[in-house]
């Protein structure tokens, strides 16, 4: 699983006391020269997905066959790793201001806050929530729907959710299917609120803690991690100059000083909450303006509760109450979206390209407004083999049955259209991605005849809205 390899690039004196068989290079990022660069497994929760291996581009010119990561035995390893594994927790992370956050392999440098879940071996929907944590977790909130995402993100007592060395971490909790959209709507109206009353405060006890400080707290834009850095260090200020005003004000602002850092308010779940049974209440938050962001882990079925057909199921996949393959084809989720016109909404597979999923995640957490993340999320499920399934995404969306794209409104303001067509038009026909999974293959066998005409308005589905898309993405703003 992603969260098991982990770097750090670090100074070599902090390799005085290092194991005998700990590992290190020469950083080769020009931002990090003179540092030296680690990349560890943690061996006792590898769950041997195999994912790693498969999407390795670093081979040995000399043994074709072996990669910078290869598989081998766990047992003669564990030992050995373990040691190496907790020295290189204990390595001092890279300073988040002076990483880029918009380049993939800085971007992965930050400590994920959330680890070693009990999900399926190779799972799609894990990696996603793992970026949500390294980009914004040390000032995140997050409603999780009930699904996959609350069963290995909740496995209580236990729990994968962790905090960093100052102490910060994800606020998580689980709400039910139907209501989780408008139970993460809550967190942003009471943060909301929260944060007013403590900028009120502030202004009133302006004398005590000073007009600059405070004129510099209610001013900070919050937009990187230099600025959120900023504000902390603002907020300890405060407090500082608070310890021991005996008033009701001061006191009130002790409790609510935090609230004036900037927090990330993330709603969770997969598609049978978002284009099901929590769909209403999606669409009432969406439509609200307010500045929340909603992450759907679309497996394309009811993965948790033993896959059942879903609106995000494609057509001619067999799922349960679709056993001679879905006859309707998907809701289109995002598109539903963008009709609001004030919302950002993206369409991203990690498998398919990572920096454009890693560019949609920053550009809708930044967006001031509700924003949509719609992730491609392989799934056991489908019957596919689980190490190869991230090129099984990028098979996907270049075949069309996945597109690449970002609505941005802001690029209104510009004069700019505001959808960002990030697919190229389809190169392989859908039977070649679709005919990789069982969900689509055990109809060839069971009713061919079906198959074939399935398949042939499969495809007619997929030329249709990718010529839509690309129309839309097209257009020249009126002026």
């Amino acid at each position: 699983m992603a969260y098991v390899i982990r770097g750090k690039a670090y100074d070599e004196s902090n390799l005085a006391n290092a194991p005998a068989t700990f590992k290190s290079t020469n950083v080769k990022d020009k931002d990090f020269t003179g540092h030296k660069f680690t990349i560890q497994v943690a061996p006792e929760d590898c769950t041997g997905c195999g994912v790693c291996v498969d999407i390795c581009p670093a081979k040995n010119k000399s043994m074709p066959s072996r990669k910078a990561i290869n598989m081998e035995a766990q047992l003669p390893l564990r030992e050995q790793e373990r040691e190496n594994w907790d020295f290189f927790l204990n390595l001092p992370n890279p300073d988040r201001r002076a990483l880029h956050l918009d380049r993939i392999r800085q971007q992965q440098w930050q400590e994920p806050l959330f680890e070693f879940s009990g999900a399926c071996a190779g799972c799609g929907e894990t990696p996603y929530i793992k970026l949500i944590s390294q980009l914004f977790g040390d000032r995140s909130v997050v409603a999780n729907a009930t699904g996959c995402s609350s069963i290995y993100g909740g496995n209580l007592p236990t729990t994968p959710w962790t905090q960093n060395a100052d102490g910060r971490g994800p606020a998580w909790s689980n709400s039910l299917f139907e209501d989780n959209a408008e139970f993460g709507f809550g967190f942003r109206l009471s943060i909301d609120k929260h944060t007013q009353f403590a900028a009120e405060l502030l202004q009133k006890l302006g004398g005590t803690i000073g007009d600059n400080l405070v004129s510099a707290i209610l001013n900070a834009s919050q937009n990187s991690e230099a600025d959120i850095w900023e504000q902390r260090e603002r907020v300890a200020q405060v407090k500082e100059k608070l310890q021991g005003v005996d008033s009701p004000e001061a006191k009130q602002l002790l409790t609510l000083a935090d609230y004036l850092v900037k927090k990330s308010v993330w709603i969770v779940g997969g598609d049978g909450w978002a284009y099901d049974i929590g769909f209403g209440g999606l669409d009432h938050v969406i439509a609200s303006g307010r500045n929340v962001n909603i992450l759907v882990m679309d497996t394309e079925v009811y993965s948790n509760t033993g896959g059942q057909s879903s609106k995000a199921t494609p057509r001619a996949a067999v799922a349960k109450f679709a056993a001679g393959g879905k006859p309707s084809g998907k809701k289109d989720l995002g598109l539903i979206a963008m009709t609001y016109g004030n919302v950002y909404v993206a369409s991203v597979a990690m498998g398919a390209r990572d920096e454009h999923t890693l560019k949609a995640f920053l550009e809708a957490e930044a967006y001031d407004g509700p924003s949509l993340i719609i992730a491609y999320s392989h799934c056991i499920a489908h019957g596919i083999n689980m190490t190869t399934a991230m090129s099984n995404q990028k098979a996907l969306v270049e075949s069309g049955r996945w597109l690449l794209y970002r609505y941005n409104p802001n690029l209104v303001q510009q004069g700019k259209n505001p959808l960002q067509l990030d697919s190229r038009s389809p190169k392989k026909p859908v039977g070649e991605s679709m005919y990789q999974e069982n969900r689509f293959k055990m109809l060839t066998k069971s009713k061919p005849g079906d198959a074939k005409e399935l398949l042939a308005q499969a495809q007619e589905d997929v030329n249709t809205r990718y010529a839509m898309y690309e129309y839309l993405a097209a257009r020249q703003l009126d002026s």
